[in-house]
């Protein structure tokens, strides 16, 4: 009896772990890619996305109504979206940035949170030198095409 047991408790773990299928695959030129299934981010490392692409708009990531959708919040990897994102940015003369997460507030609406409203993460934003702290809107339930907010820059990696 024991036996039985032992070989039906085995071959439930075997399946259970040969079932998922993996999000994160990797491109020819080593570089990351994470899918949500409608939004692909691309990783430059397993730390931060690579966001090439500046707003236009003032008010992206800086009003919850235009928050910055990072996603990850299904696949249990919302808060670590939200770092990857910030640490793809640089300061306006490429400063190092230094971030805090102040809380979660302001409601907004989402096909992709249990209750309909997704609740944004505020991130206190700032870098050596600076006389400002910046506060970000995230939105980890949503995902869209990641850009740079005004008054940053595309951090540098190397190759």
């Amino acid at each position: 009896m024991k036996n039985i047991i032992y070989t039906i408790l085995i071959a439930l773990f075997i399946t259970a772990c040969g079932s998922q299928k993996a999000a994160v695959s990797k491109t020819k030129d080593n570089v990351i890619t994470k899918s949500d299934g409608k939004h692909p981010q691309i990783l430059v490392n397993k730390y931060a996305f690579l966001v090439e692409k500046y707003a236009d708009d003032s008010s992206y990531g800086f009003e919850p109504e235009n928050a910055i959708k990072v996603g990850g919040a299904a696949e249990s990897e919302g808060p670590t979206n939200e770092r990857r994102f910030l640490n793809a940015l640089a300061g306006p003369q490429g400063e190092e940035l230094e971030y805090y997460r102040i809380g979660s507030c302001c409601p907004q609406p989402s096909e992709n949170s249990a209750y309909g409203q997704a609740l944004l993460d505020k991130y206190a934003v700032y870098h050596e030198g600076s006389t400002d702290t910046l506060v970000l809107y995230i939105n980890m339930y949503d995902s869209e095409k990641l850009m740079i907010p005004k008054g940053f820059k595309a951090r540098v990696f190397p190759n």
